[in-house]
């Protein structure tokens, strides 16, 4: 198994369905030990990532200095799986977190008061659908078992995908399976359609012959996009901070765009595969750079605009009873903490 397979394998897109009962209470952890938050400055702040090879301007950003170069004392808590980051984050555990876009709207439906201020990655093929040489297209789907990661980010773009072909879940024998799992399923061949991601996609796919990878997020670019969030009321108190987090990120994804292989060195070590696999892993994921994210952020007329995206996405998760209510979205985005960063450059 790829290693960076093992590490992530109870790590980002798990268990989101967490926010029906664990935010109110907080009562979950981090896997990790977790030193105290210590007291907030102007620059001081914390967050909550999950091992994943989009933070790889993140880890570079770190291991490089340029967040305490910016003045930032920056606390992070690395998390085993992403249910216990979202659980601290709603539970006012910490101030920025880096969750997927539907995780983001579950935390947003469920109360939960924080503002985008970077794109962190977009998903372009990293996750997808394996299926069987005999399953012709997504409608011969219907009435077949496919094996998914139950309640994750893979379990909502099946969903869409469904959707996207006239299919509902209704339509289909859901066997619940982890990302891993279910790619060692299909390999094996003891399943006919299997919901997986980088790198177990990969390796199922060269693996089992009979069959292909059906459908990928490179036909659903919006689907699956990972992000930075902080608490509304920590950057209206400390927005110093947070624009040192962007500078810095963007700082960090520079380094790897002008000196690639120490970069990839690096952010390997965080992800504990080689520089090789990580460079690998990020050909299926763009990582926005700073016009890219003034499009997504701060571009209602661009197509590339994430309020739309957040605004289908919920809509989509209230059809499927996935959550209550449709949240405000006026404010949800924070776009100046971007321009900042494009004025200073």
């Amino acid at each position: 198994m790829n290693r960076v397979g093992d590490s992530m394998s109870c790590t980002r897109r798990q268990a989101l369905w967490f926010l029906v009962g664990a935010a109110g209470a907080g009562a979950l952890h981090a896997c990790t030990t977790v030193t105290p938050t210590p007291p907030e400055n102007t620059l001081s702040t914390s967050i909550g990532i999950v091992t994943w090879v989009g933070l790889t301007p993140f880890y570079i950003a770190q291991q490089k200095g340029f967040f305490k170069e910016l003045d930032i004392n920056l606390e992070i808590k690395d998390f085993s799986a992403s249910a216990d980051s979202l659980a601290s984050f709603a539970a006012g555990n910490l101030r920025g977190l880096a969750p997927v876009t539907s995780e983001a709207m579950l935390l947003a439906a469920n109360g939960v008061n924080f503002r985008v201020v970077l794109v962190e990655d977009i998903s372009v093929g990293a996750d997808g659908i394996l299926a069987r040489n005999s399953i012709a297209d997504i409608k011969d789907f219907k009435g077949k078992q496919i094996a998914v990661d139950q309640g994750s980010v893979s379990h909502y773009f099946l969903l869409q995908v469904l959707n996207e072909f006239g299919l509902s879940a209704a339509d289909i024998t859901l066997v619940a399976m982890t990302p891993s799992a279910a790619a060692t399923a299909y390999e094996a061949g003891e399943i006919d359609i299997a919901v997986t991601y980088s790198p177990y996609l990969d390796k199922a796919k060269n693996t089992q012959k009979d069959g292909r990878v059906i459908y990928d997020s490179s036909q659903m670019p919006s689907a699956i996009v990972d992000l930075y969030v902080f608490e509304t009321k920590f950057i209206e108190s400390h927005p110093e901070a947070v624009g040192a987090f962007v500078q810095g990120i963007f700082q960090g994804l520079e380094f790897l765009k002008t000196n690639r292989q120490e970069g990839l060195e690096i952010a390997a070590k965080y992800l504990d595969i080689t520089s090789a696999e990580l460079d690998e892993n990020l050909k299926l994921l763009q990582l926005p750079d700073l016009q890219m994210n003034l499009e997504m952020l701060g571009n209602p007329a661009s197509k590339r605009y994430l309020l739309k995206t957040m605004q289908n996405m919920t809509e989509f998760l209230k059809q499927q009873n996935q959550i209550n209510r449709v949240p405000d979205f006026s404010n949800l985005l924070a776009p100046e903490f971007v321009k900042a960063v494009k004025s200073s450059g």
